[in-house]
């Protein structure tokens, strides 16, 4: 049997169930295609930038009496930005409905072309001397304001997406979906179709790879015998390696008719597609780990390093000062903690905390604090709590020891440890330790006092180092804060 398809069963009224299902289906459906998502979300983005823009002027402006806001100049401004944003995100795929069901990859690639937006913006409004045409004031509001917005919009894109998908909401895409036999019940693939918004009208399978033409030919005439004057508009192909050779010729067979035929991989298979490719000669290279940041790449984020841990060293100073002078004041000792981490490329390296304990331990046996440690100073347990206490180490971004964003580095004696316990740990020392990271971003703060702990931690740490980007990062510095309002497993 080539086709695969559920048991109808009649209704009281003598309607097949699954006819009356998609009746039922249809009456709750919201009036929108999934394939206009993408134009609506464009829509969406432009309206909210429009808004944000006006508003931004009158909230500037708010105090002066002679109402000096000029929301000609709003608009334009509103014009400009907007054209730059979604164009710059329509390049990158980011109005995509699958990709907006992503909120993570949506709110890195949203702060990335907001900025990229705003300095493209002011270079050539500076180019053309026209800069003190716009109120520097306003623009910052501006910038502020339509980011919030446009995250928050992502936020709601998204859970709308989702909701109309999960409830069938969406008038989707009609497909026939043929596979091989194993992988006839992927789950993957299966929510994979769901998520992109395809009802499959009926699943035909594959014939084994050693069968004969004539069972192909026969899969081939029964497809296009279902979909001529049904109301199918696409045809997925969704197989597992073996019986790969077959479907150049499926493609070619299937070509009579007037609509695209996909491939989608599964198995083992789905996570080499996923993985970076570039062109090798006249084949595909499929990258299996990421190879160490290119020149550029290690330019782009030291310089952000450098901006960044800069501009805070300046203006938290007044703190550092007085939390430097309470140290001093709550118990005998020196401000600041040293300790021997290691760093890029298994370098050790000197960091700096300030001091939380009445010890100083630094050396081949060293114990991890717990909550309630008899170690800590008075100040010491708030400032581990606050993580007030590793400020200091924005002097080893200065440096170049740290970055801003990265695995954190552990004291020599517990990362030989971590070494012998946990497989790929020395992957971790490719890129330079951070202040914060994609693990402390997911709650892996503190101790690690078992080997799932540790094990979970570097998971997140290399899923950082392989899917690095400059957004990444930006993304990371912005969650930081609200992990260290929520403070758990802070000690």
């Amino acid at each position: 049997m080539h086709y695969v398809d559920q048991p109808e069963t009649l209704d009281r009224n003598g309607m097949p169930g699954a006819v009356l299902a998609d009746r039922q289906i249809e009456c709750r459906k919201w009036p929108i295609h999934y394939g206009a998502v993408e134009p609506f979300a464009i829509t969406a983005d432009i309206a909210t930038i429009a808004v944000t823009s006006v508003l931004s002027g009158y909230l500037y402006h708010f105090q002066d009496a002679a109402g000096a806001n000029d929301v000609s100049k709003s608009v334009g401004l509103a014009i400009l930005v907007s054209a730059l944003f979604v164009s710059l995100m329509k390049i990158r795929g980011m109005y995509r409905p699958a990709e907006l069901l992503i909120l993570s990859r949506q709110i890195r690639a949203t702060c990335l072309t907001w900025i990229t937006a705003f300095l493209v913006l002011a270079g050539a409004l500076f180019a053309l001397k026209i800069g003190g045409e716009f109120s520097r004031g306003t623009s910052i509001v501006f910038a502020m304001l339509g980011l919030t917005a446009l995250v928050l919009n992502r936020r709601m894109t998204e859970y709308l997406l989702a909701k109309g998908l999960a409830e069938k909401r969406f008038s989707g895409r009609n497909i026939v979906l043929i596979t091989d036999e194993a992988s006839q019940d992927n789950p993957g693939l299966s929510q994979a179709l769901v998520d992109t918004g395809f009802r499959v009208r009926r699943h035909f399978l594959l014939p084994d790879p050693g069968a004969a033409p004539d069972q192909r030919q026969h899969l081939v005439a029964s497809v296009i015998d279902y979909v001529r004057g049904s109301d199918i508009e696409e045809i997925v192909v969704g197989a597992s390696p073996d019986p790969w050779s077959e479907l150049r010729t499926l493609g070619a067979d299937l070509r009579v008719l007037p609509f695209p035929v996909s491939f989608v991989p599964v198995g083992a298979a789905a996570e080499l597609f996923n993985q970076p490719r570039h062109d090798l000669g006249s084949t595909v290279c499929v990258e299996l780990h990421r190879g160490l940041m290119s020149p550029l790449e290690h330019a782009t984020k030291r310089l952000m390093d450098l901006a960044l841990a800069g501009t805070a060293l300046l203006l938290l100073s007044p703190l550092l000062l007085l939390v430097a002078i309470a140290i001093k004041l709550d118990s005998a000792g020196p401000v600041f903690f040293r300790q021997q981490r290691c760093g890029f490329n298994g370098r050790s390296f000197q960091i700096y905390k300030f001091r939380t304990m009445s010890v100083l331990e630094d050396g081949p046996t060293i114990v991890q604090a717990k909550a309630g440690d008899s170690r800590f100073t008075r100040l010491g347990a708030w400032l581990r709590r606050t993580s007030i206490d590793e400020l200091p180490q924005l002097l080893n971004v200065m440096n170049g020891s740290m970055s801003l964003v990265g695995p954190r580095p552990h004291a020599l004696a517990h990362d030989n440890e971590f070494d012998k316990l946990v497989r790929n740990y020395a992957f971790r020392r490719r890129v330079k330790p951070g202040l914060t990271g994609w693990a402390q971003v997911h709650g892996c703060r503190g101790p690690t006092p078992t080997r799932a702990s540790i094990e979970q931690r570097v998971e997140f740490d290399l899923w950082y180092i392989d899917n690095w980007s400059l957004s990444l990062d930006i993304a990371i510095l912005l969650r930081t804060p609200i992990e260290l309002i929520r403070g758990d497993n802070a000690y």
